[in-house]
Parts: C-alpha cells; structure tokens; sequence
C-alpha cells in the first residue's frame, strides 16, 4: 500500500496564523488556527510581539496535525505565505528581536516617507515598482536602526538579521540556517530593482540600510532546505514554497494567465491581476509587484490594496460593540432595503490605492435620525465592495485588459450580501471557489510544485473548483449613482489628519 501524501499551507497572516493540511488529491484534511496580539504603542503605530508569532505558529501546526491524527514526519513539504511588508531585526547570536515586528499598518515613518518621496519618489518608483510609503518595509526597518539603542552599531558589526516575517520563521524552523525570502516578498520592502532581481544598492545607501543584513532572495518554489527537528516539532520536512500573501491567493486561485484577477477579503483587501513577464507601469496609483519567480525567472501583477475592509467589521465588534459576530453582518444588512443614504469611509490609517493619501481618516455621512444599527452595519459591508470596485476600475485603465470575471477568496466572502452587492457594482460574475483559504493553498501549491507533485501549472489549475457564481442585477445607472456617492464621501475625508 503506497503512503498518502499530505502537503501543509501556512499562512502567517495580521491577526494569526493559519495552516491547511492537504491530501494528494488537494482537498483540505486537517486545518489550525491561533490568534495573536495586536499592539498599538501609539496612535498610528502598529507592533506584533515576533517571538509570539513563532510560538503561535507552531501551536497552529500542531493543532493542525492533532486534528489530522498525523505526525510531522507524515508531511511531504511545507510551503509559507507571510502577512508582506511587517518586518523583524533580531539579534544573530541570542535569536531574540531587537523591537516589535513593525506591522504593514504602521504610519510611523508616514513623515519620513513625505520627505523621501519628494527627490526619489520617481526614481524608487522606476526601480521597485511601488510608491513610496510608510506601509512597505524600507522605512520600517531604518525606523528600528535609527531609534533601537546600538541596533546601527551591531548591524554594522554583522551581529543583526532582518526580514519579512517569512525570514523570522523559516530561520527558526531550520534553527539558524537560512536566512531567505523569496522574489514576490521582497518586492513588498521597496528595496527590491523588480528590473534586476536584486536588492537595490542607491536605495539601501540613501537610507543608510547595511545590505549584509538582508536575507538571501530566492524562487518562490524550491527546497530551500530541511526544518530543524529540535526548533520544529519534532520533525525534519523540506520547505520547499515561500511567497508573500496576496500572490500566494494569486497562485491559489490558478490565476496564471494575464489578465485574470483575483480579490482576497482579510483585514484589507487586495486585488492582484497577473500581467505576465510585462512590468505595467500604473498611471493611476497602482502598484507593480512581482507575482512570483519560478526557477529564477519573475511573473508580474499589478497590485491594488485597500487598508481597512475586514478591519471595519471587527471595529462594529471590538471598537463600538455594536454586532456580537462578523456572521450576523450578513442578516443585519439584509434587514435594511438599502443604507439610507449613509456612507461609511473606514480610512482609519488612511486611504490606499487608488488614492495614496495617508492623512485620510474614517467618515460616517449621510446621518440623519433614522439612521439604525443595521444602516451602520450594512454601510459598513457596502464600503469593502466600494473600494474593490474602484481599484478594479483602476486596473482596467491601467491594463487596457477588459476583466471579464473576478475571483474572491477569504473570510468575508461567505457573507452572502456583500459578494451579491460586490458582483452588482463590477458588473461581472464574482466566483468563490470551494476552498477560500487560497493564501495557505497557494503556499501549499508551491511546495507541492517543488517536489513534484504536479508537473506544471496546468496541473495545479485544474485543482480550482467553483462553489458559487454570483452575477449582476442592478444595471449601469444605478451603479453609477451608488459609486457616485461613494466618490463624494471620500472627497470628504481626506487630508483629515494633517497637522
């Protein structure tokens, strides 16, 4: 009798860790799932504790294999995604942090940024493909050099180490070995020439950033090298996929074709369209960033993200108690024929593509006194599929490629109103597939691709099932008057927070 093989996702995302154990025919066997904490040391700061993460993450294995009756040596490899631009600086020698993890969220360098961006906003354009911000890695990890005491002098000495969380956790697992992140994550840190492949030599000067502390860039499915049984439970299994979040649902979703175009619906939101081996330029406050790079050579996608989506329902949870559950949004907002006119901004750290302005801040308009809880609640809902919408418009323009469909993956997309009300403002079908978990199935995709469980891509494109459909049924006009709607909410928000 042959063994089964199973494959394992892991998906280090904002607020956890998620991990997904597939069988050999690709469907889910087992999954775990454990939280960890948010900080905010300031208004604006964001921090997650890098040594929780780890501990977290092995507990969300663990949990995985538990509920899988299986042991880690039943694993055939291991494939990562990681939650993008939160970076580490750990200490080499002691393997202890130096700070937080500075999360993708933070506004800290937001000054810093502004000032940057007026000399080298072109330049790091041109070479990174995205524009500069406090929200990639760059100013994150200069922010930590600049303030941590003796953090520049040890780096200088080579006794400081700094990545993406995907480096954190792949160089514990392998305890100390690799110090690695691959092409698609490295493009998220705005030090990545996405023209040459390689970490950019003017930026890291101009920013004062020692090259010696960056890790190794690789393909994002290879076997890198062998988890360390005694750091990682126990076992000795090949990590054999890397890749950042939205390009592992990118991978996930089968979206190898360009101009096919997925949307996965988390604290944010991110829309990627595959543009293939063409670097598209985006005259519209898009970004470019690799997809992935496959036996060295990179794939391209044109990358919209909005901050705060999944974010806002947990706020009408945790910030102002007015649901219990993010499920019950779903009967709340079908209770109501429409919002009443009320419109809801969740620019709580600014607003994203397509509009870049970090001094933006949440709105609520169009209260009047019969505004009820369940017109905040579906207000809220109506405000991801806005945002969608809009970057969808952008990428249209930018590609000149007619987007005929758009897949959806991730927690939210079970609501069944927002994905109706997300199909009624595009214009196209909205299809969820039968797994949503599409970032640990991308991750798991390319570890499976690396040690030969499929032969090609074609393969895994034929694992993708649909579960649901969901198609249009409002016409143009009436579109056309909700996002005008929406377009004058956000006029009205912007430049908030400006001092």
């Amino acid at each position: 009798m042959t063994q089964r093989k199973f494959y394992i996702g892991l998906d280090q995302g904002t607020t956890g860790t998620t991990t997904l154990i597939l069988d050999d025919n690709w469907d889910i066997y087992s999954q775990g799932y454990v939280e960890h904490t948010q900080y905010y040391p300031k208004p604006g700061w964001v921090e997650h504790d890098a040594l929780e993460i780890w501990e977290k993450t092995k507990e969300s294995v663990g949990g995985a294999l538990e509920k899988g009756t299986l042991r880690i040596n039943e694993i055939a490899a291991i494939g990562i995604d990681n939650q993008g631009e939160t970076v580490v600086l750990w200490d080499k020698n002691t393997g202890k942090p130096i700070y937080n993890a500075i999360v993708w969220q933070d506004r800290r360098t937001a000054r810093e940024a502004d000032e940057l961006n007026k000399d080298w906003g072109d330049v790091i354009k041109e070479k990174t493909g995205v524009v500069v911000d406090a929200y990639f890695s760059a100013l994150k990890i200069k922010w930590i050099l600049d303030n941590v005491e003796g953090a520049r002098e040890k780096a200088e000495k080579g006794e400081i180490l700094a990545g993406t969380i995907d480096t954190w956790l792949i160089w514990n697992m392998t305890g100390g070995k690799l110090h690695m992140t691959d092409y698609s994550t490295a493009s998220r840190t705005m030090l990545l020439n996405i023209n040459e492949g390689k970490w950019d030599k003017d930026i890291l000067e101009k920013l004062n950033i020692p090259e010696s502390i960056l890790p190794k860039i690789e393909s994002s499915s290879k076997v890198y090298g062998y988890t360390d049984p005694s750091c990682f439970l126990g076992g000795e299994i090949p990590i054999a996929g890397n890749i950042v979040d939205q390009q592992a649902a990118l991978f996930g979703q089968a979206c190898f074709e360009p101009g096919t175009v997925k949307t996965t619906y988390g604290t944010g939101c991110f829309m990627l369209m595959n543009t293939g081996d063409k670097i598209v330029d985006s005259k519209n406050g898009l970004l470019t960033t690799v997809a992935w790079g496959l036996e060295d050579k990179m794939t391209f996608a044109l990358d919209g993200g909005v901050y705060i989506t999944g974010a806002a329902i947990q706020w009408l949870r945790d910030g102002i108690n007015i649901i219990e559950t993010a499920q019950e949004t779903e009967n709340i907002a079908k209770s109501v024929p429409d919002s009443g006119g009320l419109y809801f901004v969740p620019a709580f750290v600014g607003l994203a593509a397509p509009y870049w302005d970090q001094y933006a801040r949440g709105m609520m308009i169009g209260i009047t006194a019969g505004t009820t809880r369940a017109h905040i609640v579906r207000a809220t809902l109506e405000s991801i599929a806005y945002q969608v919408k809009e970057n969808l418009d952008v990428m249209k323009k930018d590609s000149g490629i007619d987007i005929e469909v758009m897949r959806v993956d991730g927690g939210p997309v079970v609501n069944e109103f927002l994905m109706q009300f997300q199909a009624d403002l595009l214009g196209i079908p909205v299809d969820v597939p039968v797994i949503t978990e599409t970032t640990a199935l991308g991750a798991a995709y390319m570890a499976g691709l690396a040690v030969g469980a499929f032969k090609d891509l074609d393969e895994i494109a034929s694992k993708w099932k649909l579960r649901k459909r969901y198609l249009p049924q409002i016409d143009e006009g009436e579109r056309e008057k909700l996002m005008a709607g929406w377009r004058n909410a956000v006029e009205r928000c912007r430049n908030w927070a400006v001092e």
